[in-house]
């Protein structure tokens, strides 16, 4: 149990990769001073919302050691991440955060048994002695997520459908009984018609196993209906954390106001109003090297000093925005639209967010 009340606590780290040649390449912040933390006793679903390009998935890696930061730390229960070594160590790590990935046909070999591979998770994680006990305890993860065995059973990945090998994966990430579950576009390859079965199987697993959620994704629509906090990430940087009812509905950054715009206030009642898929656009890389802000070549709101240094974090409305619009309080800001008390806007095709 951690000592200072947080179950993650990510504390201004970067990741530096550089680009170009060897000698006169260009040095790329892929994640930039991000700092966010969760509360070791309030499970929630955390969402990193951003486009392809966004840092997100290299931020996800740091989450899971898989890649150490360039500078900053990343404290799980009390300890840095980066300090885990050994196998002992490492597998008491991964027994408490687990991954869900994007496509769930990579999770397993196609050469073996669906239930081959979750009785092997369960006797690696030493959840079960032998394989009796092992079936029980693959058995119950199964149903946690709306399976159970006998569905499962003697059959390969192939033989079951996306949403159901997608929900076998989440099963499998619960065996170890983990505290955190990072989930990096989970429903992306999942049809829109069961996007709202695999959702609701997080926030399940918030509600009645106290597990907590990192949801990383692009989808706004998605992130809106599960989440509890959001951070839109653009080119490295958080450059909008807070509630998510606050940061979709009342967007501070013109950022995030942009793409507000483009995608409806989702209703649990209206699956389609929630499930289409939202494309943010194509990476720039000039961007993550611009000097000061990475959106001041797109932002209507530009300002000298935008072009000049990296814009600080202002605590606004219960949130922090990385934006120079709040230097001088809320009332510098832009004037907002508050979507809460409007009705959803029409859904924006795929391509009308690339043009920004």
């Amino acid at each position: 149990m951690s000592t200072n009340g947080k179950l993650l606590d990510v504390q201004h780290v970067t990741v530096a990769f550089h680009i170009g040649g060897l000698l006169g390449g260009a040095k790329l912040l892929a994640v930039n001073d991000i700092s966010f933390a969760l509360d070791s006793d309030r499970p929630e679903i955390f969402t990193l919302a951003g486009e392809s390009g966004s840092g997100k998935t290299t931020l996800s890696r740091l989450l899971l050691h898989d890649l150490d930061p360039t500078s900053g730390k990343v404290i799980f229960e009390g300890r840095d991440v980066a300090t885990i070594k050994g196998r002992r160590d490492v597998m008491a790590f991964m027994k408490q955060v687990q991954p869900v990935f994007q496509n769930p046909f990579e999770t397993f070999s196609p050469l073996r048994r669906v239930e081959e591979y979750l009785i092997d998770t369960a006797t690696h994680f030493g959840r079960a002695k032998n394989r009796r006990a092992a079936a029980a305890v693959v058995d119950e993860a199964l149903r946690q997520v709306g399976l159970s065995l006998e569905e499962v059973s003697k059959r390969y990945p192939h033989e079951l459908s996306g949403g159901q090998i997608q929900r076998v994966s989440v099963a499998r990430a619960l065996i170890p009984q983990p505290r955190l579950i990072l989930a990096d576009e989970p429903v992306s390859m999942v049809d829109a018609s069961l996007r709202m079965a695999i959702v609701n199987v997080f926030k399940r697993l918030r509600d009645e196993q106290r597990v907590s959620v990192i949801y990383i994704t692009h989808d706004l629509a998605t992130a809106y209906y599960i989440s509890d906090r959001i951070a839109i990430m653009l080119r490295g940087y958080i450059v909008e954390s807070g509630p998510v009812e606050a940061v979709l509905d009342r967007p501070l950054h013109p950022y995030t106001q942009l793409l507000q715009e483009s995608v409806p206030k989702p209703a649990p009642e209206d699956q389609e109003s929630w499930a289409k898929h939202i494309e943010l656009g194509t990476l720039e890389a000039k961007e993550y090297t611009r000097v000061g802000c990475k959106y001041a070549g797109r932002c209507p709101h530009v300002m000298d000093i935008c072009r000049q240094a990296d814009p600080p974090d202002f605590f606004v409305d219960g949130r922090a925005v990385k934006c120079y619009l709040y230097a001088d309080g809320p009332e510098s800001g832009p004037q907002l639209i508050d979507r809460s008390t409007q009705g959803a806007a029409p859904a924006a095709q795929p391509q009308d967010l690339g043009k920004s």
